[in-house]
């Protein structure tokens, strides 16, 4: 596997020296909640993958959060009704996004030594804080289902930072092998939010204002993700999106792998800064491989490829791919 597999680090390993997470470069998996994908959740879980991906709508109909590709108010996913341990890989799918977490903390207590995992939410048509689906019923729900195995930004900040800008500069970002057990959220605004006229406060804004008021409020502690800036883009691509008051509050970068290589940017900006790059769609960086089924020898060139590009994760529908691939962790150039 040459390059990419060089920190690929064995449980139980206690000799191996613990990167940060902000130093490494891992593997992850576009729309992991997709049946045709894996059967249950439980299974991209096993996958070993670094990142798996939910896409979920605000339901202002029935006020749940749905899990699904295109379908806004009802689940088409391979979440299913688990709370234990013994139910997982068996139960009945399409559940809603308490059901993926629940899953998820029912994995978690077989798994409680798993590497970090960071569950990228697109929030497709935005929050709805109306119908009473925004920002803080996110979080609440995460933290009811999830508590302590949710690596949050107030542990970013370490009660040291004020902001968490300032705390990534400074490299607080933990070991690798201290997020042990832990999920890391992101999230990022969708095609429906995007492409809809009307709304012009979308996902990332919206949740940078909460962790900026929770900030001032005193009670940073009750966020549980962190919002992401979606699209490649060169410079700080904070100046020109965000009031200069939640600029600070974003230290997640998104977007097309094959835009980050191809344009010139200066992708060095990320890791210089200690800021989690997330590339998309690895496979269309040329020479394009397979989406869904490359070599082994491929996926390892792709991630060494972008982790020289300064990349923290690289994504594609690479779900046939062994847990030994899919876990494969370097270093970060």
């Amino acid at each position: 596997m040459g390059a990419a597999a060089l920190l690929v680090m064995a449980p139980g390993n206690a000799h191996a020296a613990s990167p940060k997470l902000s130093a490494t470069t891992a593997v992850g998996t576009h729309n992991a909640y997709d049946k045709a994908k894996y059967t249950y959740f439980a299974q991209a879980l096993d996958s070993g993958a670094s990142l798996l991906e939910l896409d979920v709508y605000a339901d202002s109909v029935s006020h749940r959060w749905r899990v699904s590709h295109s379908n806004p108010l009802g689940d088409d996913n391979n979440c299913e009704a688990a709370k234990t341990p013994a139910e997982l890989y068996g139960k009945s799918r399409n559940q809603d996004l308490g059901g993926c977490l629940d899953n998820m903390a029912a994995w978690n207590q077989l798994h409680p030594d798993h590497p970090p995992i960071v569950v990228k939410v697109e929030l497709k048509a935005g929050f709805d804080d109306n119908a009473g689906l925004g920002p803080d019923e996110f979080d609440t729900l995460v933290a009811q289902k999830l508590g302590g195995s949710v690596y949050k930004p107030a542990a970013l900040l370490g009660g040291t930072y004020g902001t968490l800008d300032a705390a990534a500069k400074a490299d607080a970002w933990p070991t690798r092998d201290a997020l042990r057990g832990k999920f890391v959220f992101e999230l990022i605004p969708g095609t429906v939010e995007q492409s809809n006229p009307f709304d012009h406060y979308w996902t990332d804004e919206e949740y940078g204002d909460r962790l900026r008021d929770l900030y001032a409020a005193g009670n940073i502690a009750a966020a549980q993700a962190f919002p992401a800036v979606l699209g490649a883009a060169g410079g700080d691509p904070r100046t020109s999106r965000y009031d200069a008051s939640i600029r600070p509050w974003f230290v997640f970068f998104d977007g097309d792998a094959a835009t980050y290589v191809n344009s010139g940017y200066d992708t060095s900006f990320y890791s210089a800064n200690h800021y989690i790059l997330i590339t998309t769609d690895a496979h269309n960086v040329s020479p394009a491989i397979s989406a869904t089924d490359p070599t082994d020898a491929e996926v390892a060139a792709r991630l060494a490829l972008l982790a020289q590009r300064h990349a923290s994760l690289i994504t594609s529908d690479w779900s046939a791919k062994s847990p030994a691939v899919l876990s494969s962790v370097t270093t970060r150039g």
